[in-house]
């Protein structure tokens, strides 16, 4: 029990003005499966189609573990945006996606926000925090972001927040039943260091 609680502790906690971003924990299960169950037809749209059991108790809880276990295994940290007003609310998702070291040093951006919350600027806000962290404290030098053309309010968000597209991509991922062209965009750290 000493070694969780030591682990709970390592784990980071992102405040916003309106949410507090951190990885979930396995009491944090219902909450998950209530956010991805209401905005359902609002997320599909948005990534790669949802496994049988995408929104059962046992794959949220096993997958909450992974996201553990891929965090302290620095290749990925999965937050959650929980609503500091409500805190058992989950509002939204950012997670830096297959963080490679050595002489790449970067990741992936990913997100999602709860269809009731668009268009308040509380991705922004959220992103910002996590871009921040994803530079400082994991010394990325560039996160990447990636988002279909016809998502205009994606690009308009990652532009908002300093993005710079980079290419385009046909065929890119897989998603609802079909491949979709995707707009390549990238934020280089401005502090980068060497670190040992």
């Amino acid at each position: 029990m000493h070694d969780l609680t030591a682990q709970k502790a390592k784990l980071p906690t992102l405040n916003t003005g309106r949410c507090t971003i951190r990885l979930a924990q396995i009491e944090d299960v219902e909450a998950v499966i209530t956010y991805f169950e209401t905005n359902r037809s609002h997320l599909a749209d948005g990534g790669p189609a949802w496994p049988s059991d995408y929104l059962t108790k046992a794959y949220w809880e096993a997958q909450i573990s992974q996201n553990l276990e891929d965090f302290h295994s620095d290749v990925a940290v999965r937050f959650f945006l929980f609503d500091r007003a409500n805190p058992g609310v989950v509002v939204g998702s950012a997670n830096l996606n297959n963080i490679v070291r050595s002489a790449a040093q970067y990741c992936n951006l990913g997100y999602s926000i709860a269809q009731d919350r668009e268009g308040k600027h509380m991705m922004k806000e959220a992103l910002q925090s996590v871009i921040a962290y994803g530079f400082s404290a994991l010394n990325l030098h560039r996160i990447m972001a990636n988002y279909q053309p016809s998502n205009q309010r994606s690009g308009w968000l990652l532009r908002s927040l300093g993005f710079n597209v980079e290419g385009y991509a046909r065929d890119y991922l897989f998603i609802n039943g079909k491949w979709c062209d995707h707009i390549l965009t990238s934020m280089l750290n401005p502090n980068w260091v060497v670190r040992d």
